[in-house]
């Protein structure tokens, strides 16, 4: 990291920006943060030749920031070296207010936003929201090349939210870390962030004041609001929806207003909160030279019980999401009409259930591929194992045949089918595929005559929403007399993103396990939940553009009914590109499972 440790050698890493900016490949040994600047740096379109003022020419006036801040920076400036140094301060949005001194480039760009300049350390302590420190070739900028900068965030006193920065630049100065003037910029934060504090209102810092006795002395979601201002802890912006701070903020106005007045001090309050909140509040009122001026909330999770009712235990219709609601409609329309359904998804997506409820009433026969790869097959609709009904098959009201896993067919039976269904087209046949390697010409002629009645499931990380509604119907029942099992809204988030490779059924078994060994009462803690789901998906989140390339290729994967070849050509690109930007998704983004 550029923010920590000892920065590399300045010649080597010169010419690794030098090979970046040609195209050419980088060497071993470049810190992969600054490469990933830099990257970012190329996709915003920074020129690494500035040629001409960034941002704007003046200073805004109207700024409260700057209002605090220039007083306490201007005696500070003058401990600068002027003819070598800069003090510089920016806002939220890294737009600059104010400046004292000179150091290389610093009179070009009034935005230090990696938008318009690439990496620096105004930017890296604004998103770290700690000090950082860029040297010469980190810079994307070539005016920057020869300068090292040190950065540090300002706060809030009263709600702890990032305000801008207080940045020293300097000439070069290698391998000399923390930098020299990294005591004057965190001293100059210091004193601004005093100055801000002495110049809040008295109410402010009365509601400070009691949220910091309500958060002291252990992690507690504690959320504080006088109607203006907001202080939410770390444990409460996971706890509580916005509708929750809503409602606070509304019961903060009221009171403000005066409906909170006559009420003895210390006395708790209570707030309606939404009917599917995940927590409870704790109310006490803040007050003031008698007058009450908001509250404090002291948060705490409770069981989310479904708010309206659920199908049928082990129902595969059960979820409310878009893509499921579309994919079941469809589903149940092509089986209100004669011919043969292709059902099409990943492992564990409910395929066969969802089969066996749109035949319900009629006693499908199930054949399964496969525990039985090769059925001996014949063109007259007759297996030689007895697997497929009689010669009559596919005619008037016949039995309907459920044919599992119709990926795992040996090719005679595949071959056969097709001859069936060239002679049946309105054979009552319903199976199910999971997309894997691609098929071979008898099964893709297969998939093909079968394609016009064919639907795709969505994977349950594509509908996280329906976790919700799955898990009652995914619970065993419970012994008599003992409660339904219950989940802090923690550990539904944490359900909720996971990717669940192996869809519906990890779920299930999952939900399984915690019913089998659970010893404890109350709602399941996200504590209880194996490590994986409990920790979260690992990896970064992917980039705008690397998403919508995603969506692109699974979006072509699910028309073409995994067929990655046909994906390809009608992508336009080579089938080894696809089967490259699969696998890298699914290493760099563990939201991102490889569709077959």
């Amino acid at each position: 990291m550029t923010t920590a440790g000892h920065p590399p050698a300045l010649a080597p890493l010169r010419h690794a920006r030098e090979r970046f900016l040609t195209g050419r490949p980088l060497p071993d040994g470049v810190p992969e943060d600054v490469v990933a600047a830099w990257r970012r740096a190329r996709f915003f379109g920074v020129r690494p030749d500035l040629d001409g003022p960034v941002g704007e020419p003046a200073h805004p006036v109207d700024s409260p920031l700057l209002e605090a801040a220039r007083p306490v920076l201007t005696r500070i400036a003058q401990a600068l070296d002027a003819g070598r140094s800069a003090l510089v301060l920016t806002d939220e949005r890294l737009r600059v207010l104010w400046s004292a001194g000179s150091a290389p480039g610093d009179d070009a760009c009034r935005d230090l936003s990696e938008r318009e300049v690439g990496h620096n350390s105004a930017a890296l302590a604004l998103r770290t929201r700690r000090r950082a420190e860029v040297h010469g070739p980190e810079h994307f900028l070539d005016v920057w090349q020869d300068v090292c900068a040190v950065s540090v965030p300002l706060h809030s006193p009263g709600t702890g939210q990032a305000l801008g920065t207080v940045t020293v630049a300097s000439g070069l100065c290698a391998g000399c870390r923390p930098h020299p003037g990294a005591a004057l910029a965190e001293a100059a934060a210091t004193a601004v962030e005093a100055e801000l504090r002495a110049r809040a209102r008295t109410p402010q810092r009365a509601l400070l004041d009691a949220y910091e006795r309500a958060a002291r002395g252990r992690e507690r979601a504690v959320v504080a609001l006088d109607g203006r201002d907001r202080l939410v802890s770390e444990a409460a912006a996971r706890l509580a929806s916005p509708q929750v701070l809503e409602a606070l903020e509304r019961g903060a106005r009221a009171w403000g207003s005066g409906k909170g007045r006559g009420r003895a001090a210390g006395e708790s309050y209570e707030i309606a909160l939404p009917e599917d909140a995940g927590c409870t509040a704790e109310i006490t009122p803040v007050r003031h030279e008698g007058r009450t001026l908001g509250l404090v909330a002291v948060l705490a999770p409770r069981a989310v019980e479904p708010a309206t009712p659920l199908p049928r235990p082990g129902s595969a219709k059960v979820g409310s999401s878009v893509p499921w609601r579309h994919a079941v409609a469809q589903a149940t329309a092509l089986a209100r009409t004669r011919g043969p359904l292709l059902i099409v998804g990943e492992r564990g997506t409910g395929k066969t259930t969802l089969a066996l409820e749109l035949l319900d009433g009629r006693a499908p026969l199930v054949v399964d591929a496969a525990a039985s790869p090769d059925l001996g097959l014949r063109n007259d609709g007759r297996s030689d194992t007895g697997a497929f009904p009689a010669e009559d098959w596919g005619r008037g009201d016949d039995r309907p045949v459920l044919l599992r896993h119709a990926e795992r067919l040996a090719q005679p039976d595949v071959a056969a089918l097709n001859s069936l269904l060239d002679e049946r087209p309105d054979a009552h046949l319903v199976a199910t595929y999971t997309p894997g390697p691609a098929p071979g010409p008898c099964l893709q002629r297969l998939l093909d005559t079968l394609a016009a009645r064919s639907v795709t499931l969505p994977a349950l990380r594509e509908r996280p929403e329906d976790i919700r509604e799955l898990l009652p119907a995914l619970v065993p029942a419970p012994a008599p007399g003992s409660p339904p099992l219950t989940w802090t809204l923690e550990a539904l988030r944490a359900l909720e993103q996971h990717p669940w490779p192996g869809n519906i059924t990890e779920l299930a078994h999952l939900v399984r396990a915690l019913a089998s060994r659970r010893r404890v009462c109350g709602p399941v803690r996200r504590g209880e939940l194996p490590d994986p789901v409990r920790e979260g998906p690992a990896g970064r989140n992917l980039s705008p553009m690397e998403l919508a390339e995603r969506a692109a290729i699974l979006e072509a994967l699910r028309r073409h009914g995994g067929n990655k070849a046909r994906a390809a050509a009608a992508l336009g690109i080579a089938r080894a590109t696809l089967y490259r930007k699969l696998r890298g998704y699914q290493g760099r983004d563990a939201s991102i499972t490889q569709k077959s």
